[in-house]
């Protein structure tokens, strides 16, 4: 009775499915070549699994300065965007260990967009959708029974793969084609039922950006783009794309966009403000996508083509297939238990990692049993001799999120032997609670019965491998393990400049936090508009800052906030009226000012404003243009009411509304908008143009609540107004 149900339901499925079957095999044998087509192609470089972005993103900035965006697709093609030398739109595949261009990026053909759109959704959009998913569905179960059968037919699993007697020329093939594409096929089924799952949204995908303190940004101390741990730790093959800051503010930050977490990076220290991981799900639905169409492999994508011709064979002859699995982990390669020299790390966002990773690789390779953990995994430690404890501190002298236990589990777990110990701390000495929880825990450690301490507690500033160095040498005097640190080097950066003399560096005196403006006067004529950029490099290496510029009366103006220990800004506020400054000018044309516009919105907070102000200017022929702007006192408005005031009384600027987000009352640019979300509505409705400058903070609030207004008044997403250059950005 068992065989014969499982028979009726094996026979019941592939009939509903027959003709939906049929499509979606003949189409996936055809879209099974576009990812061997596009494997063959010379983009992806040797090595690039073993590739970190410590060594690739500098090269790539150095390269093309005006680089915005990086991305990698599923064959490892590394493509950037940006701009290049002259200014013009640049978009190219490149090898991301020396930036040269390796091709240019084509659109998939038309021949394989209808064939796609087929495979799909039959042509009939979601409908459509419903069909194929549930066929992929119906090809789920038909694997399971038909596999059951098989199994009954074999007399059991051991005899799964046994010899089969050539007795019937369709069910001999029907059994061994079966048996060879069953794994290939279950996972086309399992992927295709998957992904129609998160299509219609019953499998939540959804992917939120991490929320930035910006409060708590430091601008110290300052390391080089190839010192950012995270950026050591991270392989290019892990990312999806990058988002690089276009200017020196703290405030703006690299976005790194991995296949498992979005993570925002301060482009100044390296330190990780703030990371979301994505949804478990993403991760299958990534894997799904990979498994179903062989984008990421030429080898899998022929093996999809010939599954997708055996379910033809199927259906010819009656049958389909079965399953697979599999999993991996790594640990410390002596246990806690085990070891004498034990390595606790304190750290909130994994730099501090990096020298602790460093003390315990050398003891390792030393012969000796070393084990590294975070100070929250602190336990019995019986053989252990000594006790290193590498911390930073958080906050105002908090312990670091994976030491937060640390002072709670030594009061539960004494050891039972005497252990030599010794505190490192790291921090930035340009705050005042510097390296506290470092302190806490070595008077903590003073205090305990079997705790000898092996050398007064050293601290780190601002990372440094030369105070790190001081701590190796004591310690290895005292523990007779010989650890040694070598300082990091450093290159030069060599570039063509345009020179430009100061005119004026308002106000005379600025605080950190607080902007200032600078007025640059152009030697000779040069081709530059107010939305443009403009490049130095302060220390005269690859360091390179850029700011947005307006031009007016002939002059560029810069509006820069001061912040301390900032290369670029530190060295803007110290330049003097006759001073020549070698900048280098960027063409920026998709973000001049939209001469063809019935109607322009300017949105900006402080440090964006220059642009507008050069392009307020311009509006000679008075069209409707209104400003948006945002500061954090009216003493920075105070610096551009006379000129604001002056515009509007010219008809140069419509209206104007500014915010003060640090005065009594608090209100931020983004207030104004969903205040004014029926005029902005009818304003994109009018055919009018949207300019937003500025940090990506900023950006990001601003873009939220637009696509809201957008969605419940005109009915239609922000990306259409933005596909139709009625929303123009130029954040970083």
């Amino acid at each position: 009775m068992t065989i014969s149900i499982w028979r009726y339901s094996h026979l019941a499925l592939a009939i509903s499915s027959f003709f939906l079957l049929i499509l979606a095999s003949v189409t996936g044998i055809i879209l099974a070549f576009e990812p061997v087509s596009a494997n063959l192609q010379p983009y992806r470089v040797k090595h690039f699994d073993e590739l970190r972005l410590a060594e690739t993103l500098p090269v790539l900035r150095t390269a093309y300065p005006g680089i915005t965006e990086l991305s990698v697709n599923s064959q490892g093609f590394v493509q950037i965007k940006g701009s290049d030398d002259e200014g013009q739109e640049l978009t190219a595949y490149v090898d991301p260990r020396n930036g040269r261009v390796l091709g240019k990026p084509v659109p998939q053909s038309a021949f394989f967009q209808w064939v796609t759109a087929l495979h799909r959704s039959l042509f009939l959009h979601e409908t459509g959708r419903f069909f194929i998913g549930l066929t992929s569905f119906l090809l789920l179960l038909i694997t399971i029974s038909g596999t059951i059968l098989l199994i009954q037919r074999q007399r059991g699993v051991r005899r799964f793969f046994s010899r089969i007697a050539k007795d019937d020329s369709a069910q001999y093939y029907h059994v061994v084609l079966g048996r060879l594409s069953l794994i290939p096929i279950i996972l086309i089924a399992l992927s295709g039922t998957y992904l129609s799952l998160v299509r219609f949204e019953l499998i939540d995908v959804s992917k939120h950006s991490p929320e930035v303190d910006f409060d708590a940004i430091k601008s110290a101390p300052l390391r080089k783009t190839s010192e950012f741990e995270i950026f050591k730790t991270t392989k290019l093959s892990a990312v999806e794309s990058i988002a690089f800051p276009f200017s020196t503010d703290v405030e703006d930050y690299y976005t790194l966009k991995l296949k498992t977490a979005e993570i925002a990076v301060n482009q100044v220290t390296g330190e990780v403000l703030a990371r979301a991981d994505y949804p478990k799900a993403v991760s299958f639905t990534n894997l799904s996508l990979d498994l179903h169409t062989g984008r990421a492999n030429s080898i899998w994508a022929i093996v999809l083509a010939v599954a997708s011709v055996n379910i033809l064979v199927f259906i010819y002859t009656g049958f389909a297939i079965t399953l697979k699995r599999r999993s991996s982990r790594t640990k410390n390669k002596f246990t806690a238990e085990e070891s004498k020299f034990v390595i606790l790390v304190g750290s909130e966002n994994g730099s501090t990692f990096r020298f602790a990773k460093a003390i315990h690789n050398q003891l390792l390779k030393a012969g000796e049993k070393s084990f590294i953990s975070e100070m929250n995994n602190y336990g019995a430690f019986p053989k252990a001799a000594h006790l290193i404890v590498v911390t930073a501190t958080y906050g105002l002298g908090d312990p670091p999120t994976s030491a937060a236990k640390f002072k709670a589990m030594i009061e539960e777990y004494p050891q039972q032997q005497s252990i030599h110990y010794s505190v490192l701390g790291f921090g930035s000495k340009a705050y005042p609670e510097f390296c506290k929880f470092a302190y806490d825990v070595n008077y903590l450690l003073s205090a305990q019965a079997w705790a000898l301490s092996a050398t007064d507690i050293h601290t780190v500033n601002d990372k440094s491998p030369q105070e790190f160095s001081l701590w190796a040498e004591a310690w290895s005097q005292q523990s007779g393990v010989q650890v040694t640190v070598a300082p990091e080097c450093y290159s030069g950066y060599a570039g063509k400049m345009e020179k430009l003399q100061t005119r004026s560096n308002y106000p005379e005196t600025t605080l950190p936090g607080e902007s200032f403006t600078v007025s640059l006067k152009m030697r000779k004529r040069l081709p530059v508009k107010s939305g443009d950029l403009m490049a130095i490099y302060p220390l005269n290496d690859h360091r390179e800052r850029l700011y947005s510029i307006g031009v007016i009366d002939g002059e560029i103006r810069l509006n820069v906030k001061l912040h301390e220990g900032g290369i670029g800004s530190s060295f803007l506020r110290q330049l003097k009226a006759g001073q020549m400054l070698k900048a280098r000018i960027i063409v920026n044309k998709h973000f001049h000012f939209p001469k063809g516009a019935p109607e322009v919105l300017m949105i900006s907070n402080g440090t964006g404003i220059a642009p507008f102000l050069g392009m307020i200017n311009e509006n000679s022929k008075h069209k409707p243009c209104h400003l948006y702007c945002g500061f954090r006192e009216h003493a920075s408005y105070e610096r551009y009411r006379a000129y604001l005031d002056d515009s509007k009384a010219q008809s140069k600027l419509l209206s104007l509304y500014p915010a003060f987000s640090r005065e009594t009352t608090k209100q931020y640019v983004s207030d104004l908008i969903e205040r004014d979300a029926d005029f902005i509505a009818n304003l994109l409705k009018r055919g009018g143009v949207i300019m937003i400058c500025g940090s990506l903070a900023m950006l990001k609030d601003v873009m939220d609540i637009l696509e809201g207004i957008c969605q419940s008044q005109t009915g239609k997403g922000i990306s259409f107004y933005q596909s139709h250059n009625q929303v123009l950005t130029d954040c970083y």
